[in-house]
């Protein structure tokens, strides 16, 4: 069923039922016009009723129909919202729960709209990189007025219905019905049926006292915090043409050559991508979406350090008790201290109230003994990264956890099926790789290990989403995606110093491309011993694989990154700014020396090439074996994870962009470097083949 039809009294009733949230799929608008043809002919009907079913009045679009055909099959959206306006009989829209882009639309095309307290209304389409191409641009602002208007299709954010039927002179909401809604609409319904003539929105005027200086100020304002992203002006526009156009049809003309436009644009399509992209990374290819799911109603934590302080965080922000273990009491109170100092951070910021503050604390509990911590459902540890660490905490959870619980570890690359076998339930062993700071960053790789039951996976995917997080799973391997990724791309970031480049100029170079931050950068951040300890274990363990030196003389100096005041960059007391350091200088030239490197003059789009394509090579390497399920999947974990610019899509989603063709070109050239890894910059088998097919990523 799309759309049902029913004649309650004088009023008949269409109820929009495309589950879950009722979008406005091709079946669905046909079953809308239909419901409204018979009301027409049905001469005992004196108004309609549009609603929704279940948990929404409609989410918008259908996005299953993204692409095809059906999307813009007759009746499209603009087509419906005709009908719906120029029937003879009042269309009363009765809102709920949320109604949201075409649902918005829809509804704004209707004479009359009554709606629940607490429904979530918007224009999010700008958040794909659009403008909503329906006639919200030119209805919502004469609905609700133009400054309101244009803060909700700009930012794309939901805002409550009571908020809004609050908007002085608005026009947006008749009535907000407390109660029972379908009986209110219908009773307002009757109130309304004999009315004439039908009040239309599209004759309404947008007006706004100082219209120009008030556009100017919103350009300047818009285009500062946009500078990535064309929508955002592009929907400006749509809505000054609203108030400045001469007719509504005018105003109407510019909305859509503003969508066309932007749905062309790389930055949509970027967009646009990520939002299928994080929707297909909850799906598990063997893993039916209904695997029955354990129930997880107490948590456990092993370690109260920062990772195990985060991720405890997160689980109390959800409403779920969690237990903190660790060895000595002085570690646990520190660490009960730390998470207590970050909520009165956010609380004193106003980003957390009081009384949920106290309430998570609440659901917080400690202990040093494990058996204090037998009955939870779901334990994580998140102690130190060496696996006979692992091994021990492992072995003593094996012994005391209950039957069915699911036990996780937290490691960042060490193998989860040799931590597994540390048990006799390997079945209930999985990697829950959360990332610092755990409590903010959303990423978490789940690390699917050889004999991870399936109702272990499907439980934890759907406790990602409760917890907030992007969940993205990966086979097993050193690093699994987005480390095993990072590390391709740090040692052409050190070839690249060893050729000449200083620190600040590939960290610019890629930061100016979008990342969040430079490769070096971020080993001050994170640590620069961390990446030693790692190329010392590669030496003995891969002893073929090469990378540059210059990381190892730093390390050698001391200069572990901001925690010692001093890394690839010298930082003040109290200070994160990165200041370019002599000394590094100093230590560079003289590395080359010794290799008998010369320096030369690197452009930064090899720069950005150079380390982005080896994220994209290693990548496909993972498809290839099975560790990442779909390239989209590595997308994910690096827009989440490791600051990949938004509006690049991600990694794959940008090397389709450049065309695989081009990707390969570049990757020949840098095989040709002597001064480069030949060997890595061979493609992968299966960018050959899809370059072969004329296939994409994506």
């Amino acid at each position: 069923m799309t759309a049902s039809y029913e004649v309650r009294g004088e009023i008949a009733v269409i109820t929009l039922n495309n589950p879950p949230v009722n979008g406005l799929g091709f079946e669905t608008r046909r079953a809308t016009a239909e419901g409204i043809a018979r009301a027409e002919a049905d001469a005992a009907v004196q108004a309609v009723l549009i609603t929704g079913a279940g948990k929404a009045f409609s989410g918008g679009a259908d996005i299953r129909e993204f692409g095809s055909p059906k999307a813009m099959a007759e009746p499209n959206l603009p087509s419906l919202i005709a009908v719906v306006e120029n029937c003879s009989k009042p269309v009363v829209a009765a809102i709920h729960s949320v109604c949201m882009g075409g649902g918005l639309e829809l509804a704004l095309g209707c004479h009359y709209r009554v709606a629940a307290p607490g429904a979530k209304i918007a224009l999010p389409e700008v958040k794909l990189g659009l403008l909503p191409g329906a006639g919200g641009t030119q209805r919502l602002p004469r609905a609700l007025g133009v400054e309101p208007a244009l803060n909700m299709i700009v930012s794309g954010e939901p805002v409550a219905s009571e908020l809004l039927a609050q908007v002085p002179g608005q026009k947006l909401f008749q009535k907000i019905i407390e109660g029972d809604l379908l009986a209110g609409a219908i009773a307002f319904a009757q109130e309304v049926a004999a009315q004439r003539p039908l009040p239309k929105v599209r004759e309404l005027k947008a007006r706004h006292a100082e219209p120009q200086a008030f556009f100017q100020f919103a350009r300047n304002m818009v285009g500062a915090q946009s500078r990535h992203f064309p929508a955002p002006l592009r929907c400006l526009e749509a809505v000054a043409a609203s108030v400045f156009s001469k007719s509504f049809e005018e105003g109407i003309r510019v909305e859509r050559e503003g969508f066309a436009a932007l749905m062309q644009t790389p930055e949509s399509k970027a967009l646009r991508h990520a939002f299928f992209a994080e929707r297909a990374a909850s799906k598990i290819g063997d893993v039916p979406e209904d695997t029955p799911q354990r129930p997880i109603a107490k948590v456990a934590v092993i370690g109260a350090g920062t990772m195990g302080g985060g991720i405890a965080m997160n689980f109390l922000n959800a409403g779920l008790p969690v237990t903190l273990l660790e060895t000595k009491q002085e570690a646990l109170d520190r660490g009960i201290a730390t998470i207590r100092k970050n909520y009165e951070a956010q609380v004193k910021k106003g980003k957390l109230k009081e009384d949920k503050y106290q309430q998570r604390m609440a659901l917080l509990s400690s202990t040093l003994s494990y058996e204090d911590i037998r009955e939870a459902d779901l334990v994580i540890e998140a102690v130190f990264e060496e696996l006979s660490v692992k091994e021990a905490v492992f072995k003593q959870l094996d012994a005391v956890m209950k039957p069915g619980a699911i036990l996780a570890s937290n490691t960042s690359t060490l193998d989860v099926n040799r931590i597994a076998a540390f048990t006799q339930r390997p079945q209930d062993v999985l990697g829950l790789h959360f990332f610092s700071p755990a409590n903010v960053m959303k990423l978490l790789e789940v690390v699917r290990g050889e004999h991870t039951a399936k109702d272990v996976l499907a439980t934890v995917m759907a406790l990602a989403k409760k917890i907030k997080k992007t969940a993205v799973v990966s086979g097993v391997c050193d690093g699994f995606i987005g480390n095993r990724m990072i590390e391709q791309y740090s040692r052409q970031a050190g070839f690249l110093l060893d050729e000449g480049c200083t620190p600040q100029q590939v960290d610019r170079a890629v930061e100016q491309f979008g990342f969040a931050m430079g490769p070096f950068r971020m080993g001050d951040l994170a640590g620069n011993d961390i990446g030693w300890a790692i190329r010392k274990r590669r030496y003995v363990e891969k002893p073929h694989l090469r990378y540059s030196a210059s990381a190892d003389r730093l390390c050698e100096l001391g200069r572990f990154g901001q925690k010692t005041g001093a890394g690839w960059y010298d930082y003040q007391p109290g200070k994160r700014e990165a200041i370019p350091s002599a000394v590094v200088e100093t230590m560079l030239a003289k590395h080359r020396e010794a290799i008998g490197a010369t320096p030369r003059a690197i452009s930064d789009e090899e720069i950005v090439h150079r380390l982005v394509f080896a994220l994209v090579n290693e990548a496909a390497h993972l498809l290839e074996e099975g560790i990442a399920q779909r390239a989209s999947d590595v997308d994910m974990v690096y827009l989440t994870g490791y600051g990949f610019p938004l509006w690049r899509g991600g990694p794959m989603c940008y090397a389709d962009t450049v065309g695989l063709f081009n990707v390969v070109q570049a990757m020949q050239r840098f095989a040709r470097n002597p001064a480069d890894d030949a060997a890595f910059w061979e493609p992968a088998p299966l960018i050959k083949r899809l370059l072969a097919e004329g296939k994409s990523f994506t």
